[in-house]
């Protein structure tokens, strides 16, 4: 029976995949497909018993909901990101946060490459060039090599140690993080060291009131007129109109971003810039791994619903 189920609020679509496994064990309230009267009227009704919210990373949970579900026990996020639930209120409001690390490290990863390789050799504007028919009117400008450059990974996380690891074989790799690691890249002690080492920077880095635009027009200065910036981290880390600034006065040569300020709003600017590659936030969107942190998802909401710490609990 539907009404045995435990109650839940689910505040973004997700795949099909986990829709189907959530509404075989939940009564979802769908935040997103409904009006003010009729979150009102869920609050005053079905939202004291609701144990749960489900959501994805770049939405997040509100204070405001939180404090509204007297019941709540878990945020469970469907993503690796968890900078848009305040920890320390959740966790004074005895609510667990859980997330899905590990098992979309290697398609992050492997998207920072190709968004590397896209932007230098500019196979996003050739695949236009054909399309539109213009080959036979001419060549498209020359790209620029990716082999023998120097990568520097900002953040070296799980997502940052996986990006380097998949650059060191075509150049020398560098890294800035809190404090130097165990690994044969090499360190450099500021994020400014490190733009100023690096031809290509990727940002890799957790976003955090420490990191929030980390990435400013000082730092773009120091990457240079030869240097591009990939970005699959968040949006937040970056000073989004620094970059506009920097590609308008060719202060860097090129920029790649999976993540936005804004999104999915994107700046004029970027979206009609030459110099850019852009992705709609795809770091995870395979089948394989969304349906992995579909079962993260799941299992998270299964262990508080028997009276045990989700599995993958935010630290």
């Amino acid at each position: 029976m539907a009404q045995d189920k435990p109650a839940a609020v689910q505040l973004c679509r997700f795949s099909d995949y986990l829709e189907d496994a959530l509404a075989e064990r939940l009564r979802l309230f769908r935040w997103f497909d409904e009006d003010d009267a009729s979150r009102a009227s869920f609050l005053d009704g079905m939202g004291k018993e609701c144990h749960l919210v489900v959501t994805g990373g770049h939405i997040g949970c509100a204070n405001d909901l939180i404090d509204s579900l007297p019941s709540l026990k878990l945020i469970a996020i469907n993503g690796v990101g968890f900078d848009k639930v305040d920890l320390p209120h959740a966790s004074a409001r005895g609510v667990a946060v859980s997330n899905t690390p590990d098992v979309l490290t290697d398609d992050v990863a492997d998207l920072a490459l190709g968004l590397v390789i896209a932007l230098k050799r500019g196979i996003a504007s050739g695949d236009v060039h054909v399309r539109a028919g213009k080959w036979a009117d001419g060549e498209l400008p020359l790209g620029r090599k990716v082999t023998g450059s120097r990568f520097g990974v900002l953040g070296l996380g799980r997502i940052g140690h996986a990006i380097a690891d998949r650059c060191a074989p075509m150049g020398e790799v560098g890294y800035w993080s809190r404090t130097a690691k165990d690994v044969p890249f090499h360190y450099c002690s500021t994020v400014y060291e490190l733009a100023r080492w690096s031809d290509v920077l990727i940002v890799a880095c957790a976003a955090t009131p420490e990191t929030q635009k980390l990435v400013d027009g000082a730092l773009l200065e120091r990457l240079g007129r030869e240097g591009v910036l990939v970005n699959v981290a968040r949006g937040s880390v970056v000073d989004e109109q620094a970059v506009v600034a920097a590609l308008e006065s060719r202060q860097i040569a090129g920029a790649a971003l999976d993540v936005f300020e804004k999104e999915p709003q994107v700046p004029e600017a970027l979206r009609h810039s030459e110099n850019t590659v852009l992705t709609p936030h795809v770091g995870s969107a395979t089948v394989e791994t969304r349906e992995a942190m579909a079962d993260l998802v799941i299992a998270n909401v299964e262990a508080v619903l028997a009276g045990d710490p989700p599995c993958t609990p935010v630290a």
